[in-house]
């Protein structure tokens, strides 16, 4: 058995691939429509681990989709998790649970998935402005 990939569903391309590729810097690759089936796919990856991916399923027909919560979390080690917020953060993404530990935050996509970011390796150590960050809305 291998893991092949989270299939998230979406609601704006365009906004979900600022987030996704921009903002968190995944790697577009390949896409997929279906004008039959009236659906676009796209598979996304970290650099450098692409057998680890997220499969962006656009219905072309609007669909509401609620409880983004309920679906968990996507995960992802990085390098440095205080660039990699502030990098989010000039993007505009919303830091949820900032990295106060060195360790670990949250952030949501466009469509409410939550995402959670791992520090590799040992916790950096505390630093500000993370540490005097409060939690905003849900993670």
């Amino acid at each position: 058995m291998r893991y092949l990939h989270t299939m998230v569903r979406v609601t704006n391309v365009e906004q979900s691939l600022a987030f996704y590729r921009d903002a968190l810097g995944l790697q577009v690759l390949r896409e997929f429509s279906s004008e039959q089936g009236r659906f676009t796919l796209i598979y996304l990856a970290a650099p450098g681990d692409e057998q680890a991916q997220i499969e962006l399923t656009y219905n072309w027909d609007p669909e509401a989709y609620t409880g983004g919560r309920n679906f968990g979390h996507i995960a992802f080690a990085v390098d440095d998790i205080y660039a990699m917020c502030q990098r989010l953060q000039s993007h505009g993404v919303l830091i949820n649970r900032p990295p106060r530990d060195g360790r670990m935050a949250f952030v949501r996509s466009p469509d409410q998935i939550s995402v959670e970011l791992l520090q590799k390796g040992t916790p950096l150590p505390p630093a500000e402005p993370w540490i005097s960050m409060p939690n905003t809305g849900t993670w």
